[in-house]
């Protein structure tokens, strides 16, 4: 075969892969319904197995202002869906090529990476484990495994150095952890002699448990750092790399939760700095606030009023089996199981007397694996499945009103932005409510999703999973009626 044949056969290949994706045949059957006149039904959701913001005491309007989705003649044309596009979360200039750019966070002064773990991290995610070992330098690298957050720190430790050796480190355990029998973790905190040892370690793994441990372990009682972890950020410093899971995920920012209420209860009575929220480790930075567990959690909701409160702007939350890739230049790659949602409050407005949250103009994107993004530069790159895929708002998938009843639920939040941006609609809307068979009324809220001009997505060419950037998000405080339901 020659050279050029070659090449032929790999492009209708790649070709075929795009049209017979689940996104491509349901694109195809659009179309084909499109051109024989017949009526599109409604698109049913997939299947899932999964400076400070300002105030304001004007409420969330009802609909918020966008431009229509579907161009008038004098619109400018639809964008070439084909080529790779750079967007950014929260844009408010554009510039030449069709990117577009914010004013740039500041750059924290750190050599090394940050490899930040949403929890659940299975011990066949080769993604994740092969990249926190390469990042300490491959096969034979050195990695101070602290289980301080755990409940039970040996048989924490002795599993995360069993995976971490699988893959070619050589791990070993800081004996200083709260619950660790027989040891005393505030003299081994510290030891001078266990802290050259971490020093001379390539790598850090925090395992997960309850984070207020680690805290506890790693600070002196007047708030100083200790010996080891002034080793610790000395590896950082030097070009290591710092892993953690779960509480290991959330001591990552400067402000993590610390005992923190159940999502919808902090909805409806508030955070109190000091009770829900403590100080972190911050090493990815005093701009940018941390959370786990996310989607599986529908923590998103906490991140909000959370970061409001302590005048954070950026936040980013990593789901489970996931990690969010961090390195000195603060480009973040999603790598593993699932993705992140990045929060933009640059623009946000709230009124934090009210006795009940509500916050406008909030902008939400969801980062899928394989995509980037950079916290300095606010620029986004697509995976490379995506980088052709960028969804055309004048010929979307959907049809019909896009709502859930649980927008807390497992993935909910992603599954309502995916459908809403492959939609002729131009907002959806989600509940958050307590028990349907309570007696009385109570306060629920309801999460509005709304596209604006600043709002793309992007669908991989080889499965149904979609990129989706700058949704608008309005919450505001509902009054529900119960019971929800009665039986006939």
């Amino acid at each position: 075969m020659s050279t050029s044949d070659a090449s032929e056969q790999v492009v209708e290949e790649e070709a075929i892969v795009k049209l017979y994706s689940p996104a491509g045949l349901a694109r195809l059957g659009l179309a084909l319904l499109a051109a024989c006149g017949l009526p599109v039904q409604s698109r049913e959701a997939p299947p899932k197995n999964h400076a400070p913001a300002r105030t304001s005491t004007t409420p969330p309007p009802d609909v918020p202002s966008r431009a229509p989705l579907v161009p008038s003649p004098a619109s400018p044309a639809a964008p070439d869906t084909a080529a790779p596009v750079r967007i950014v979360a929260g844009a408010s200039a554009t510039l030449s090529g069709g990117s577009a750019a914010i004013a740039p966070s500041p750059v924290a002064a750190h050599q090394g990476s940050l490899v930040i773990i949403g929890g659940g991290l299975r011990g066949d995610n080769a993604d994740v484990w092969q990249r926190v070992v390469k990042l300490a330098g491959g096969k034979g690298s050195r990695i101070a495994v602290f289980p301080s957050a755990s409940g039970n720190p040996e048989r924490s430790a002795q599993t995360i150095i069993g995976y971490l050796r699988k893959w070619g480190a050589d791990a070993f355990l800081v004996p200083v952890a709260v619950r660790l029998t027989g040891s005393d973790y505030k003299k081994n905190a510290d030891d001078a002699a266990l802290a050259k040892k971490i020093r001379e370690s390539d790598g850090i793994y925090f395992a997960g448990g309850d984070q207020g441990r680690i805290t506890k372990a790693l600070l002196r009682d007047d708030g100083t750092q200790t010996a080891v972890l002034e080793a610790v950020w000395d590896v950082y410093r030097r070009g290591g790399v710092i892993a953690g899971s779960s509480a290991g995920a959330a001591i990552m920012s400067s402000t993590m939760f610390s005992n923190p209420k159940a999502v919808l209860a902090m909805l409806q009575t508030g955070i109190a700095d000091g009770r829900e929220l403590g100080p972190g480790l911050g090493f990815i930075g005093d701009d940018v606030f941390v959370d786990q567990h996310l989607l599986v959690r529908g923590r998103f909701a906490r991140m909000i009023p959370a970061m409001l409160a302590k005048g954070y702007q950026i936040g980013l939350g990593i789901d489970e089996d996931s990690a969010m890739v961090v390195n000195a230049q603060r480009e973040v790659e999603v790598i593993g199981y699932k993705g992140a949602l990045l929060i933009d409050l640059s623009r946000a407005e709230w009124d934090k007397e009210s006795p009940h949250f509500g916050v406008r103009n909030a902008v939400i994107s969801y980062l899928d694996r394989g995509d980037k993004f950079n916290i300095a530069t606010h620029m986004f790159l697509p995976s490379n499945d995506k980088a052709g895929g960028r969804i055309d708002p004048t010929r979307t998938l959907g049809r019909g009103p896009v709502f859930s009843n649980d927008v807390l639920g497992n993935s909910a939040v992603i599954d309502l932005m995916e459908r809403l941006i492959d939609s002729n609609q131009e907002e959806a809307i989600g509940i958050a409510s307590g028990n349907p068979r309570a007696s009385g009324s109570e306060v629920g809220f309801e999460f509005r999703f709304t596209k604006t001009p600043d709002s793309v997505g992007y669908v991989s060419s080889l499965a149904e999973a979609y990129s989706v950037l700058n949704i608008r998000l309005d919450i505001r405080p509902i009054e529900i009626t119960r019971p929800l339901y009665k039986y006939k």
